[in-house]
């Protein structure tokens, strides 16, 4: 399970923190942009700052205290400014799966990557030994990160997104131990 205890984590360029109010806006944002709307498999079709909020305080807060669910943000760590999403999610004992996107006013700054490997450490430290990720295979970009954050492709395949549409995927995972 997850251990909130543990956040923020910070490297040079990013902090991963739990998900605020203030965040709704570059959420809805970010959540809006064509890339994200068609790589993201997002549960919701549509976002706004008022659902956003909703989401914090429904699912996001709660899934975090019990530690199965970790909507998080991925913030510039100068700023603090929300620069993305990230969710681990489908949290057992020992596993988990994570997913992530960047707004589009910080893509190309190595900040997925930086996410993704503090991701990999809260997971560790929280007990698991296993991350899971998946992507579409027209999503270079994602491949690209998730490599780069040390994820090994695992097979290709078909399942459900957590959009409830069902897709090929690529799979990934990153041992922990």
């Amino acid at each position: 399970m997850l251990d909130a205890s543990l956040l923020p984590l910070e490297s040079q360029s990013v902090r991963l923190r739990a998900i605020e109010s203030d965040d709704a806006i570059a959420f809805a944002e970010g959540a809006a942009d064509p890339a994200v709307r068609k790589y993201g498999h997002l549960p919701e079709s549509e976002y706004t700052p008022t659902s956003v909020k909703k989401m914090i305080v429904r699912e996001a807060v709660p899934g975090l205290t019990r530690g199965d669910l970790g909507v998080l943000a991925i913030a510039d760590s100068f700023t603090d400014a929300f620069a993305g999403s990230l969710v681990i999610f489908n949290v057992t004992e020992l596993l988990g799966e994570v997913g992530f996107w960047i707004h589009p006013a910080y893509r190309g700054s190595g900040l997925s990557i930086a996410a993704l490997n503090l991701a990999v450490r809260f997971a560790r430290e929280s007990g698991l030994q296993e991350l899971t990720a998946r992507t579409v295979p027209e999503n270079s970009a994602s491949q690209r990160a998730l490599v780069r954050a040390g994820f090994i492709f695992r097979r290709r395949g078909v399942g459900v997104a957590p959009s409830g549409n069902a897709s090929e995927f690529l799979s990934y995972f990153r041992a922990l131990g």
